[in-house]
């Protein structure tokens, strides 16, 4: 039988006590900390709770950073901030957010067309973020408001800084611009970063760079009152400004091109092919920068939109054009390498060329033909029959490998975005293209035309200067870029941005090389080249070729006249060169819209802009 043990009176009492000892000592800990609690409430802040009780509160208020400067190559500024005047509106301290804005509009500062932009920014961002309603308010402006300030709580003017574009319409569409941040590039930006940021990089260098010249933002706790009036600032973080950096533009140089192309519609692209450099990227009709930093108004920006020659295009980068006769150095190249041609070679031209076993005749620019040519006299002197020759002796998927070695075909990779990647045909890409059978899918009179860079073959101006610097460095390329420099945010110095080497291109033998460049010399300075009347007087020596590109086919019986072609239709007027050929510093390829004569438009544009940089370079 089991045993029961006595139950221990002294061990329960002796716990008991241990745990009410423990209780009280919490108890009386926990009361002392609301007593201190209660005096510092009471007593020493007294007077600080005692606004906080009357309807006041702590908000958090981002600081926007000062954005980056932008230079170009010589240190002349290019984009820079200046002080405005802007209206902005915080949703959650506004009672009636509709008669708000319609008593904006009756006071003229809000444009009712923009209404519905507005709202759609309004639900976009957090209640209690500032949305701006105006960036750029003028004296009159202000005025205006602050007599009506009491009857519109919520809405404020506020001093920021804005982006400023002091060459105007100048380098545009290698600058792009900044403008209102949409829910699109709330997607892609780093929302906390930019709370109290109103506008961000829209286009070019400006989007691009983004990070760099944005900053980071900082903040400050305020203590304001029921109205959202500040009465202190409690703690301050400030703001770290974006980096300023160069360009690899040159101002004198984009200005010449701007000016050399005119009322045209057309692009010019230059390229330093020593390390890619882009000196001067020009696409024509330009618009004003301004305008959207400043915010524009919705007419405004359908006017720039419906315009017949589409000033917001940019044809540098995002034009597609036929390349011409532009492409015939390399294909000349290409037939040297490939053991299709030889520089003595001889052909007959009469001014037409049939394939065997077929009588459609495919015609010289020259009807009567330029007689025996050679690889040099033929580009010298723009001869189709020789390259039309020369095209079917190489095949398409030859001439595919070999050009697309010189950057035509695929995007370059240039540091603004948009750019277009042209087209280089091959027999697969119109495999997949048209969905032909193997046996359908390339037919030789398609060989033909793209040896003169017609037919379906495409490319940009960037693209065209991109094979023209690879040329000049003897198949040495570099990623063409915009930008130079960074500016050290400690010391302000800029810190040079390395060029980026790109996979070189090998020929069979190096003379090739000068072969080819010597061709090209004797479009300019040779005694029958088609652009010799640029080379008279040239201080250099340029290596070019002229080009023209097909708007619209002629039909085989028929004759081109240019004057009885309506102006949008006439052929595009095209010109590449390298300057100077013995040690070239500059690659340019020009496009002039409808201009027609690549000898007698483009060339002494593409003239303009290689003075424009090599004589400084002398100075």
């Amino acid at each position: 039988m089991a045993t029961s043990r006595l139950k221990d009176h002294w061990r329960e009492q002796r716990l008991f006590a241990s745990r009410a000892l423990i209780a009280a000592f919490t108890i009386i800990a926990l009361t002392g900390i609301v007593v201190v609690r209660l005096v510092d409430l009471q007593v020493i802040n007294h007077e600080h709770f005692s606004q906080l009780s009357h309807g006041n509160r702590v908000r958090l208020e981002p600081l926007p950073p000062t954005r980056g400067l932008v230079y170009d190559r010589e240190g002349r500024v290019l984009a820079r901030n200046r002080p405005a005047y802007q209206l902005e509106l915080v949703p959650e301290q506004v009672p009636d957010l509709e008669n708000t804005l319609l008593e904006l509009v009756y006071l003229g500062l809000v444009d009712s067309e923009e209404l519905e932009e507005i709202r759609r920014k309004i639900n976009a961002q957090r209640r209690f973020d500032a949305v701006t309603l105006r960036y750029d308010l003028d004296a009159e402006e202000a005025a205006r408001f602050s007599v009506r300030r009491q009857t519109l709580p919520g809405v404020d003017i506020r001093a920021r800084l804005a982006r400023d574009y002091p060459e105007g319409d100048v380098a545009v569409h290698a600058l792009g611009y900044v403008g209102s941040i949409s829910e699109d590039d709330l997607k892609r930006l780093d929302g906390p970063n930019y709370m109290g940021t109103s506008q961000a990089g829209k286009l070019g260098i400006e989007r691009s760079y983004e990070d760099l010249l944005h900053g980071t933002t900082g903040h400050r706790q305020l203590l304001v009152n029921a109205q959202g009036r500040m009465l202190e600032e409690l703690q301050r973080t400030d703001a770290s400004p974006g980096s300023d950096i160069y360009l690899t533009l040159d101002l004198d140089v984009q200005r010449a091109a701007e000016a050399a192309l005119g009322d045209y519609r057309g692009a010019i692209v230059a390229i330093d092919p020593r390390n890619g450099h882009v000196i001067a990227l020009a696409s024509t009709p330009t618009y004003d920068p301004n305008l959207f930093s400043r915010g524009i108004s919705r007419a405004a920006y359908k006017d720039l939109q419906t315009d017949l020659d589409k000033p917001l295009f940019n044809r540098a980068l995002r034009g597609s054009y036929p390349p011409g006769s532009t492409i015939k150095p390399l294909m000349g190249l290409a037939g040297l390498h490939y053991n299709a041609t030889q520089p003595w070679r001889s052909t007959f031209c009469r001014g037409w060329f049939s394939l065997p076993g077929s009588s459609h005749r495919f015609r010289d620019w020259k009807k009567v033909g330029h007689g025996p040519v050679s690889l040099i006299s033929a580009t010298a002197q723009s001869c189709d029959i020789y390259f039309y020759e020369l095209a079917v002796e190489l095949g398409i998927d030859r001439m595919h490998e070999f050009l697309l070695g010189f950057g035509l075909g695929s995007p370059t990779d240039v540091d603004i975005p948009g750019e277009k990647s042209g087209l280089l045909p091959s027999r697969e890409w119109k495999r997949q293209a048209f969905n032909r059978r193997q046996d359908q899918v390339w037919f030789p009179g398609e060989t033909v035309i793209a040896g003169i860079g017609q037919g379906y073959m495409l490319t940009t101006p960037m693209q065209l200067a991109q094979s023209m610097a690879i040329l000049a460095n003897r198949g040495h390329g570099f990623r063409p870029t915009l930008l130079a420099a960074i500016a050290d945010r400690e010391t302000g110095e800029p810190r040079a941005v390395p060029p980026v080497p790109l996979e070189p291109v090998e020929v069979a033998a190096p003379e090739f090389w000068d072969i080819t460049l010597q061709s090209m010399v004797e479009v300019v300075h040779g005694r029958r080249g088609t652009a010799r009347a640029i080379g008279k007087d040239a201080p250099y020596i340029i290596a070019g070729k002229t080009g023209t590109a097909q708007v619209f086919t002629v039909a085989q019986d028929a004759e081109y006249d240019e004057e009885e072609v309506e102006e949008r239709l006439r052929h595009h007027a095209l010109f590449v060169a390298i300057a100077p050929a013995e040690d070239p510093r500059i690659a340019l390829a020009v496009i002039v819209e409808n201009g027609g004569s690549g000898s007698g438009t483009a060339a002494p544009v593409a003239r303009t802009v290689m003075d424009a940089w090599l004589e400084k370079k002398t100075e």
